[in-house]
């Protein structure tokens, strides 16, 4: 396309993560946007700096240096708009992820339905739940105060009342919020943000307008059969914005630079994924897109299908401070399955304080890698498992353990991004996220997909041309067939004919990972014969078909290992199962 047709703007996109800050530069080249450069530092929101801005500015230093581009100019200001000599750029968008999750309190009418959804809307953001209460809760009025006063939550959420529902239930339930909020000090006071039976907003500005801070989002439940989290997601992205900004320097500055739309970068990740199924031409309402971001802040899963959009934000997995609370959430056995050598839950244990007290540290040893990465698997789990729940239940072909098919699935996070071997970095994917099907999976390997999913509301056609220019690296095609029959019986058959006539074939048996040679970026034509009732994805178990196929950088993947993938109880028999896997990559 013409630059003359496009809106040439360049745009500095700028994410402040856990332990790193990155700055990153698009503009159009040959008139179709790029993404440029990026420059990276650690992130200064801990000691001793406790302020973003020297991240952002030693960032933005070694972008200028990578792409020869003076961006600030001598006042230490960013030169907005970009001038004819090409120094500056023309807009700015923005993302952050690190900081403690948002304390938050719950609160709706019915525990497994309004209550539930509130909870629901705060895994999509940085949060965590602390408390909850509903009509249900039997504690005394006072003991509810009690525990708003000492938990000081940085929100209430609160929920309840279908729309020409409820009322005055709703407001009983609150009355203790009110008081406690007006026992705290005034600085101390949480943001309130209703998401309840609209008709009430009168009522409730009138008592509690005045006291804390107010706001009000789309019900999420206009009726007991419907839940919607969307709309009051941009209001928690608000809310985030503001309380950030209190407890964070620098946050307001770089808010200011990105036009008052800093988001939260699990919020811009769920757009991309969006973004992706929109630009898919996969007909099957049925079949979506899925990212994963193993973050140092949280864990972030992102689902979406025809039109809906499931986004799951999870600190407890976060691989940086919150280490300490990871095994709150999954148990020690489940992370050693994942290690090939024997460990013991005490040095486990040690790595992980140590993790949590150095988020920024990297793996020096082979032992301290394997670690690393066995704690990625169990997030990615736990994420999965998750998430998995809250999809429509026609999506839901094999239960809540395991996910329906995708087509892709994107991955990110530096554990994944920087693993030692694109071969190690795939094989935590299969064992963390375990596809089913046919599907392509992605690498992000320069962490765009937040500055992408930010631009998107400034530039859509930024993000449509950087996402189609083959920014993300394909790691291969992954056949997985389901079934549950004995290891060692054959469970696939597959003849493939690349695009200068050779055609190989493959019988694929149960427990077995094989890997077909076929080379990066070329397509292939595949035959796929499923045996003995496996299922690939095809519309039901044991019907094949012919699909076409593009290598990756591990060529075309064959996971017959199991569905879900069940591991050997003998740390040795594992030990050589792992390397058994890597050796089929190659590595």
């Amino acid at each position: 396309m013409p630059t003359s047709l496009i809106d040439a703007d360049s745009l500095l996109a700028i994410d402040v993560g856990g332990v790193n800050t990155r700055a990153m530069l698009f503009d159009v080249v040959d008139g179709r946007y790029r993404f440029m450069a990026m420059g990276s530092a650690p992130t200064t929101a801990n000691a001793p700096y406790h302020d973003i801005s020297e991240g952002v500015r030693a960032a933005l230093d070694r972008l200028q240096t990578v792409a020869g581009r003076t961006l600030v100019g001598p006042d230490e200001r960013l030169i907005v708009p970009s001038t004819v000599d090409g120094t500056g750029v023309d807009s700015i968008v923005a993302t952050l992820s690190a900081g403690p999750p948002l304390q938050v309190v719950a609160l709706g009418l019915l525990e497994d339905v309004s209550l539930e959804s509130a909870c629901r809307l705060a895994t999509t953001t940085y949060a965590r739940v602390v408390d909850r209460i509903s009509l249900n809760d039997h504690r005394k009025p006072e003991a509810r105060l009690d525990s708003i006063l000492r938990l000081r939550p940085n929100l209430i959420l609160a929920a309840g009342g279908t729309e020409g529902g409820a009322s005055q239930s709703v407001i009983r339930l609150l009355e203790a919020v009110g008081l406690a909020c007006y026992l705290l000090p005034e600085n101390q006071r949480p943001e309130l943000l209703f998401t309840g039976n609209q008709a009430l907003q009168d009522e409730i500005k009138a008592t509690l307008g005045k006291i804390t801070p107010l706001r009000f989002a789309p019900n999420l439940r206009p009726s007991l059969e419907v839940e919607q989290l969307e709309a009051a997601q941009s209001y928690l992205a608000g809310i985030f914005r503001t309380v950030r900004g209190h407890q964070i320097p620098g946050v307001d500055e770089l808010n200011t630079w990105a036009g008052n739309g800093l988001l939260p970068t699990a919020t811009a990740f769920g757009r991309v994924i969006r973004y992706l199924r929109e630009l898919s031409k996969e007909a099957d309402p049925n079949r979506g897109v899925f990212g994963i971001d193993v973050g140092a802040s949280a864990t972030t899963v992102a689902a979406s299908f025809s039109g809906e959009v499931n986004l799951g934000v999870y600190p407890y997995l976060g691989l940086g401070e919150n280490l300490a609370e990871f095994l709150e959430h999954a148990r020690v056995e489940e992370v050693i399955r994942w290690l090939p050598m024997v460990a013991t839950e005490s040095q486990l244990r040690e790595y992980i304080c140590t993790k949590a007290l150095y988020p920024a540290s990297i793996p020096v040893t082979a032992e301290d890698l394997a670690f690393e990465q066995a704690l990625a698997r169990q997030a990615m789990r736990v994420a999965v498992r998750n998430i998995s729940s809250s999809f429509p239940s026609r999506i839901r072909h094999y239960g809540e353990e395991l996910l329906p098919g995708f087509e892709p699935i994107v991955a990110s996070g530096s554990v994944l991004t920087r693993a030692p071997s694109l071969a190690q970095s795939l094989l935590m994917l299969l064992d963390g996220v375990q596809p089913t099907g046919i599907t392509t999976v992605w690498l992000d390997q320069n962490h765009l997909m937040p500055a992408l999913g930010a631009a998107a509301a400034v530039n859509p056609l930024l993000a449509v041309q950087v996402i189609d220019s083959s920014t993300f690296l394909n790691l291969g095609t992954v056949i997985t067939p389901v079934s549950n029959v004995r290891p060692g019986t054959p469970v696939l058959r597959l003849n493939m004919t690349a695009e200068n006539g050779a055609e190989t074939a493959l019988e694929v048996r149960q427990g077995s990972l094989e890997m077909l040679p076929l080379p990066f970026g070329q397509s292939a034509r595949l035959q796929v014969t499923p045996l003995h009732g496996a299922d690939v994805g095809m519309g039901r178990p044991g019907r094949g078909g012919g699909v076409r196929v593009i290598g990756g950088a591990l060529g075309l993947v064959v996971d017959a290992r199991g569905r879900p993938l069940r591991l050997s109880n003998d740390p040795e028999r594992r030990a050589e199962a792992f390397k058994k896997w890597l050796w089929t990559f190659g590595a």
